[in-house]
């Protein structure tokens, strides 16, 4: 028996749950017709494998037709989910773990041209910032409708295996009715508090006598808004005890703050250069205010904090939702005191934000987080043993050297700089994305465990790779920053990288030309405007750095907006040219009719990179593929048979952006996909 905190068990009600760690609710957005299958089936065993006591999926289900999701949620209102439930129950069960699911209602925050295009309800016509959609105000048969569709929803979860259900009380519609920004209905649901409350425990109330005592019910809820005019701290405290007293739930999910605009979710989830574990504290007051068992979870990545949680009674159940994406074998590997192998989670946040973008979760630097029917967490060992050299020791490169070591293989690695790292470890430099060396940091300590081959300073052409006699080349060079871009004046601009890397002193008055729409523009100009200097940003976009996506945008802009810098869109820099002293930097417009000009002193271009191919190009002749890739086998997990040259002794491969400018996950995926067949 461990007498780690972690490792304890806790019982909650009939429920014993084998150790304090848990993976929240979040939507990976893997469903396929609303419904959990194979894909999302297998990214929720996987974590049950590794170990964690308690996973709950669904972040939310929709319980209502008149809920559509936004993003690609389960339809927990569909009678056809529920052997596709049982089927991830069962799995999950045998692995060890319980599962639950939340349950939801958006209220407002969905759109109504969702789904089957019904109108959006909430207990007020007041539209939510984020979704934008003006919902109708709720009537008595929508109340009655709604509740019948939570009890519904839960029965079906019950039908399915599920350990309990949980309700998801922040910024959907429960807590629409409980907040008094949101509620502008008159009683019996609105007014006084206990009102506000009625639609939640009637809601309850009809789940329970549809499951029975025999089934755990719980509510994530905010306790505090801190929004003017929302729930307060005192009322939240008022809330939690309410619900205990209640006698219709298990446990408190506690959550701060609010999540109708991007700085409000940003706020709740924080991402990295923001404090860890910011409402923790608060959640332990929770907890000694109600003496319930209290779960929370937010911006927790690192086992230390959660011990300090469960030791330090903050909480009973301590959740590590994104930490559990980067790493879904987190407490098997504490069980055999492997923490140091623990992948970290560096808060990248582009789980999150490539799912309110549409898209599905993907961790930023482990490939097979969503993945897992086509890719391995565990790296299986080779049936021979080959000779692998690598040249770069960016992101693609590292994984790469680490892939292939887990193989078995004799790996020798190149790097020009006298460190790994390559953008990674430029992009570092900024606070605001210091997280990010872990991604390399992690890799060379797993490299260097297992017996890879560095050599740093060193710039390695064909003949620095042909004498090693490798039996395969990887080609990890990454770009460089490509700013070439203008009809005239190139030679007059500087990169983005330049400014982040402190190898060009910012101007005092500085537009910055963004065609990348990435970080460095963003950090380019956040280091400018921290000096006191005029900036502008310009994009052609209708939007500007999109490909920083929501969550990741919100520490910028507060940054950037505090500086006084100016964003302009849809206009592009066409030329710079001098002017005395200064620059003279034409403009215009990709939708035309427009001629002007800016007067500055520096002009910063950021526009994607360029492959640093040179040196595959002079190794493409003597491979034996000659640098092809058969996509059919690399999709399908195949190991590369093509051969183009048959007196080639090697085969010759690229990642990353030495391909083509794209982004760390990328060349990750790139690594990966391709190095563990070899």
């Amino acid at each position: 028996m461990s007498n780690d905190p972690l490792l304890q068990p806790f019982q909650l009600k009939h429920l014993t749950l084998r150790n304090r760690i848990i993976v929240t609710s979040h939507e990976p957005a893997y469903p396929e017709d609303g419904m959990p299958k194979e894909r999302y089936r297998a990214y929720t065993v996987e974590r049950a494998k590794g170990g964690v006591a308690l996973t709950m999926t669904a972040g939310s289900a929709a319980v209502s037709k008149d809920s559509p999701p936004v993003f690609n949620n389960l339809l927990a209102y569909k009678d056809e989910i529920v052997p596709w439930v049982r089927e991830m129950t069962d799995a999950v069960h045998e692995a060890g773990a319980a599962i639950m699911i939340q349950l939801t209602h958006l209220g407002r925050r969905t759109r109504w041209d969702k789904g089957d295009w019904l109108p959006v309800v909430a207990p007020s016509h007041l539209r939510e910032p984020a979704h934008r959609a003006y919902p109708k105000k709720i009537e008595d048969w929508d109340i009655e409708r709604i509740i019948k569709d939570f009890a519904d929803a839960a029965e079906r979860m019950k039908a399915g295996g599920m350990d309990g259900v949980e309700l998801e009380a922040y910024g959907h519609l429960i807590d629409q009715f409980a907040s008094p920004l949101t509620n502008e209905l008159d009683g019996p649901y609105g007014g006084a508090l206990e009102n506000r409350m009625k639609f939640c425990f009637d809601v309850f109330s009809a789940i329970r006598k549809r499951v029975g005592e025999d089934f755990i019910l719980g509510v994530r809820y905010t306790a505090d808004e801190q929004l003017k005019g929302g729930t307060s701290k005192a009322e939240g405290l008022e809330i939690s005890r309410l619900l205990r007293d209640s006698g219709l739930i298990d446990y408190l999910n506690v959550v701060r703050g609010h999540i109708d605009t991007d700085p409000g979710l940003t706020d709740l989830i924080p991402i990295q250069g923001m404090a860890n574990s910011p409402h923790l504290d608060f959640a332990g007051e929770i907890r000694a205010a109600t003496n319930f068992p209290t779960f929370h979870a937010a911006k927790i990545p690192d086992v230390a904090t959660a011990r300090h949680a469960i030791a330090a009674g903050k909480v009973d159940m301590v959740g590590m939702t994104r930490a559990h994406m980067t790493d879904p074998h987190i407490v098997r590997k504490i069980m055999e005191k492997r923490e140091e192998d623990i992948r970290p989670c560096v808060g990248a946040n582009y789980c999150l934000d490539r799912i309110y973008q549409g898209g599905a979760a993907y961790c930023i630097h482990n490939a097979v987080t969503g993945r897992e029917l086509s890719l391995p967490h565990e790296i299986p060992k080779a049936e021979s043993r080959r000779k692998i050299v690598i040249v770069g020791t960016g992101p693609g490169g590292m994984e790469a050297a680490r892939v292939a070591a887990e193989r078995g293989h004799e790996v020798v690695v190149f790097e020009a700089a006298d460190k790994p790292g390559g953008q990674i470890r430029l992009t570092a430099q900024s606070p605001r994305r210091r997280e990010m060396i872990s991604i390399i940091d992690w890799r060379m300590a797993q490299c260097e465990k297992l017996g890879v081959t560095f050599h740093f300073n060193t710039w390695a052409d064909a003949g620095t790779v042909l004498a090693e006699q490798p039996d395969v080349v990887v080609i990890a060079t990454g770009g460089m920053a490509h700013t070439e871009v203008l009809e005239e004046g190139n030679e007059l601009v500087v990169s983005a990288w330049d400014i982040i890397s402190g190898d060009v002193k910012p101007g005092t008055n500085v537009l910055i030309f963004d065609d990348a729409g990435d970080h460095s523009g963003l950090q380019a100009a956040e280091i400018i405007a921290a000096t006191g200097a005029k900036v502008e940003i310009m994009t052609p976009d209708r939007s500007f750095a999109p490909e920083v996506m929501a969550m990741n945008l919100v520490p910028y802009m507060r940054s950037l907006q505090q500086k006084d810098v100016t964003f302009t869109v849809t206009f592009r820099l066409q030329s710079v040219t001098r002017d005395g002293n200064r620059l003279a930097a034409q403009v215009g417009s990709d939708y035309g009719g427009i001629d002007q000009t800016r007067f500055v002193d520096q002009v910063v271009v950021n526009n994607g990179t360029l492959p640093l191919d040179d040196l595959y190009f002079e190794l493409k002749g003597l491979s034996s593929n000659g640098g092809e890739v058969s996509y059919d086998d690399l999709i399908a997990g195949n190991p590369q048979r093509v051969v183009r040259n048959p007196e080639g002794t090697f085969q010759l491969f690229r990642i990353g952006d030495a391909v083509a400018a794209r982004n760390t996950h990328a060349a990750i995926h790139d690594a990966l996909r391709l190095v563990k067949d070899l």
